[in-house]
């Protein structure tokens, strides 16, 4: 008989029977709250077309940079999983051998952050019992198979029994936003859940990029804005920005390789752009470019009021025959160091304290949350500090941000949880997961006199709702 794949009623809590029991006590006053999930990469269409979601290798590990990283680690090509995500020719059989794939290399996960989503997932959504080994993976794709095919388990319905009240999708400026307007459109939907548009510029605002005139060409058009000039081109990012704003937007989203932004002379800045659409510009001139384009995004965030986030600090495609085979989010981008202090002071002079902005820094880099970004969160009254994403959205990361910026910062200027996922069904997952090792260090805080318990239930609740609800002013 194969071993037994469970869930433990005190996962994440202190091993320490006092402690435990407030963790408890903390946990039950959260865990049935409604999910706010203000940044994250599910496609909208899922939603608006209420798609089934296939199979349980389409769902689960085709589109997961988080898995696929791990199992390539460990000598399974990326062809074999499905990778990339655009592909169209996985028959059952394919899709079968990659899920046996999978589950033969379950233990690779073990201490890991997947292991623990992927255990929530499997025994909290789709029920499966058995411990996943090349022995059980027909047997557990079966089941998940099963689930999927109910129609009780399309996204729609899903948004009901995961009780996501708000979820943010992320958004090309050219888009039509076609699925959001459907959303909003179905009156019995939409008065319980709202899916908004997140406004990504990266893409026109780096003319190092080989395809960067092109997509300026095309964001003029959409826009109707003549893009000639670096007036032409702010006007069509503002023009955009509204169109998304109007459509539900709430924020922006910027990824970025660091945090410098800085205003040029104007002159200098429109030469340069004309540079730049001449195809003539240098690298140095085109960071400088790109610097005064992310300062200006800011600006446009005071006057527009969308809530900016920026989060840098991921090399991205490290592996160049990865990127060559499979494209760009297949999970070869790795982790480095930033400087947020010097970098953000000409940024935060100018609009740290400004009433209509709301900036939320994130950062793969760990030891910059307590060292730089959880002080100037301490003074700076526009800025947030964005909870921990990527690789270092696992448990023992999260107590250790947790530890680290509140006794600098405080509760208060904390993002709320951000769940990052393109994986639909991790959603639960991750959001209790958080609302769990948000139990877990408020009850030792409690437990150390630092807190009385009612506070403790309080801050608990504001870290769910309260937080998010008010830096992405929903």
């Amino acid at each position: 008989m194969a071993p037994e794949l469970t869930l433990h009623e005190d996962r994440l809590f202190s091993a320490d029977g006092a402690v435990r029991q407030i963790s408890r006590r903390i946990y039950a006053e959260t865990k049935d709250l409604p999910i706010i999930s203000p940044h994250g990469h599910v496609p909208p269409a899922w939603m608006s077309e209420n798609l089934s979601f296939g199979n349980p290798t389409r769902l689960l590990l085709t589109p997961d940079h988080y898995i696929n990283r791990i199992l390539h680690a460990n000598g399974v090509e990326l062809s074999e999983l499905g990778v990339p995500v655009t592909r169209t020719d996985m028959t059952e059989a394919d899709n079968r051998a990659a899920w046996r794939t999978f589950c033969a290399h379950w233990s690779d996960f073990n201490g890991t952050a997947m292991r623990y989503w992927l255990t929530d997932q499997l025994v909290g959504v789709f029920g499966v019992t058995q411990r996943p080994s090349i022995e059980t993976a027909d047997e557990i794709y079966d089941t998940i198979q099963a689930w999927i095919d109910d129609d009780n388990h399309r996204p729609r319905a899903l948004m009901d029994q995961f009780k996501i009240e708000f979820i943010a999708t992320t958004d090309d400026p050219c888009d039509d936003l076609h699925d959001h307007e459907k959303l909003a459109a179905d009156a019995e939907f939409s008065a319980k859940h709202r899916v908004a548009p997140t406004f990504r510029p990266d893409k026109y605002l780096t003319p190092a990029n080989p395809d960067w005139n092109q997509r300026v060409d095309t964001l003029g058009e959409v826009a109707g804005v003549d893009v000639s000039t670096l007036a032409g081109l702010t006007s069509a990012l503002e023009n955009r920005r509204a169109y998304f704003k109007a459509h539900g937007g709430v924020s922006t989203d910027h990824g970025i390789q660091d945090l410098d932004a800085a205003y040029l002379d104007a002159q200098d800045a429109e030469r340069l752009y004309g540079k730049a659409r001449a195809g003539e510009i240098t690298a140095a001139e085109a960071t400088a470019l790109h610097h005064h384009l992310i300062m200006d995004q800011v600006r446009m965030a005071t006057e527009d009021g969308l809530t900016l986030t920026l989060h840098p600090g991921a090399f991205r495609d490290h592996d160049r025959a990865t990127f060559e085979a499979y494209g760009a989010d297949v999970g070869c981008d790795i982790p480095y160091a930033i400087e947020v202090t010097r970098a953000t002071r000409e940024m935060l002079n100018r609009f740290g304290n400004h009433p209509n902005l709301n900036l939320v820094l994130f950062t793969l880099d760990e030891d910059v949350y307590s060292r730089e970004i959880a002080p100037l969160a301490g003074f700076y009254r526009s800025l947030y500090i964005g909870v921990p994403w990527w690789f270092i959205d696992a448990p023992e990361s999260i107590m250790r941000f947790k530890q680290s910026v509140t006794e600098m910062a405080g509760f208060s200027r904390i993002s709320g949880m951000i769940d990052d996922t393109r994986a639909f069904c991790s959603i639960p997952a991750r959001h209790d997961m958080m609302r769990r090792l948000d139990a877990a260090h408020l009850a030792n805080l409690v437990a150390a006199h630092r807190l009385d318990e009612d506070e403790a239930i309080e801050q608990a609740r504001k870290l769910v709702v309260d937080n998010p609800k008010k830096v992405f002013k929903l």
